[in-house]
C-alpha cells in the first residue's frame, strides 16, 4: 500500500534483497536490487558507492542464475563507478570464464591479484585460465593477450598496519574491512579469505566425510554447508551432492554438481551425480548429455556406461 511505498528506500530494498539472496531466491533478490537502483537513479544523488554495491550484488544474482552476459554488464558498470573493487572483478571473471572468454577472465583475475595478492579464488582462476589459454592458443598465448591494466598504488590493499600517512589509511574503501559489512549478502562479508578460513573449511569438510561414513547424511549436509561458506571447493559440493542424492533432494543435488562443474568443468563425480539426479527428475535428455561428457574424459567408466544403458531404456 501507500505506507509501504513511503517506506521504500534503497537501503531497505537492498537489505530485503540480501535476505532473498541468503535464501537462494536469486530472481526476487535481483528484482529488489533493480528497484533500489531505479530509486537511486531517479533521486539523481551522486551515490556512486551505493550504486556500485547494488550493481555488484545484482551481478551475483545473474551469475547464480547463469545469466553471464548480464553479470558482465552489471560488473562493468559497478567498476566504472568505483574502480578496482574486488567483488565485481571476481564475479565478472567468473562470468567471462563461463562464457569461455578466457583472455578477459584472465585479465580480471590478474587485476584482482594486483589489488590484493592474498585472494585464493583469483590465484585459482589465473591457473585455470592459463591452462585454458595454453590449450586454445598454444605456447604463444601470452603474446595474444591485450595489455593488463596497471592498478594504481592507491587502490592496492596494503597489508602492513597502516600508519596515519600510509596509503589505505585514509581510504576506507580499500581497507580489508572497509566495505561496510551489511552492503553485501551474507557469506560474502569478507572476500579476503584467510588461511584460518581455509583450514576451518577443511576441518568441517572432514567432519562431514566422517558423518557420511556413519550414514548420517543430514548432519553431513550441515557440515558441508558451513564449510562452503568459508571456502567454495568443488569436492565439498560433490560430497554434499552425494548426500542430497541419498536424501532424495534431487534439485539440490543438481545445483551442487553445477557449482562443482563451474569450479572444475570436467569433474567426473559431478557429472555422474548430476546425471543420477537428473534421471530421478525424469530429465533424461540432460542426464544423457552429462554421461556423454563424462565418457569423453573416462570412456571406460563402468558406472557411467551402466547408467547410460538404463537411460537409453528409460
Amino acid at each position: 500500500g501507500a505506507a509501504a511505498a513511503m517506506a521504500e528506500s534503497p537501503g531497505s530494498l537492498r537489505r530485503a534483497g540480501n535476505e532473498e539472496f541468503r535464501r537462494g531466491q536469486y530472481g526476487p533478490a535481483a528484482a529488489l536490487y533493480s528497484r533500489a537502483l531505479e530509486l537511486l537513479e531517479a533521486a539523481g544523488a551522486a551515490a556512486a558507492e551505493e550504486l556500485s554495491v547494488l550493481l555488484a550484488n545484482r551481478a551475483a544474482c545473474h551469475l547464480k542464475d547463469g545469466a553471464c552476459s548480464l553479470c558482465v554488464q552489471d560488473c562493468s558498470r559497478a567498476l566504472e563507478l568505483v574502480p578496482y573493487r574486488i567483488k565485481p572483478l571476481l564475479r565478472r571473471a567468473a562470468a567471462y570464464e563461463a562464457l569461455e572468454q578466457y583472455q578477459l577472465a584472465y585479465m580480471d583475475y590478474k587485476t584482482v591479484l594486483q589489488v590484493d595478492c592474498t585472494i585464493q579464488a583469483a590465484h585459482d582462476g589465473v591457473n585455470r585460465m592459463t591452462k585454458a589459454l595454453l590449450e586454445k592458443d598454444g605456447v604463444k598465448w601470452r603474446q595474444k593477450l591485450p595489455p593488463i591494466p596497471t592498478v594504481p598504488v592507491s587502490a592496492q590493499t596494503r597489508w602492513s598496519v597502516p600508519s596515519a600517512g600510509a596509503p589505505g589509511a585514509n581510504n576506507p574503501a580499500m581497507a580489508p574491512t572497509g566495505e561496510s559489512g551489511e552492503s553485501f549478502p551474507l557469506g560474502w562479508e569478507e572476500p579476503y579469505q584467510t588461511a584460518a578460513d581455509t583450514e576451518r573449511a577443511r576441518t568441517l569438510k572432514e567432519e562431514g566425510n566422517e558423518l557420511v561414513k556413519k550414514g548420517n547424511h543430514k548432519k553431513a549436509v550441515e557440515k558441508y554447508s558451513e564449510s562452503l561458506k568459508l571456502n567454495q571447493e568443488y569436492a565439498t559440493y560433490t560430497n554434499r551432492a552425494l548426500c542430497y542424492l541419498t536424501l532424495k533432494q534431487y534439485k539440490e543435488a543438481v545445483q551442487d554438481c553445477t557449482e562443482a562443474l563451474r569450479l572444475d568443468p570436467k569433474n567426473v563425480k559431478a557429472l555422474y551425480r548430476r546425471a543420477q539426479a537428473l534421471k530421478e527428475l525424469k530429465d533424461y535428455k540432460s542426464s544423457i548429455a552429462d554421461i556423454k561428457s563424462l565418457l569423453k574424459t573416462e570412456p571406460k567408466n563402468t558406472a557411467a556406461l551402466r547408467l547410460l544403458q538404463e537411460l537409453n531404456r528409460a
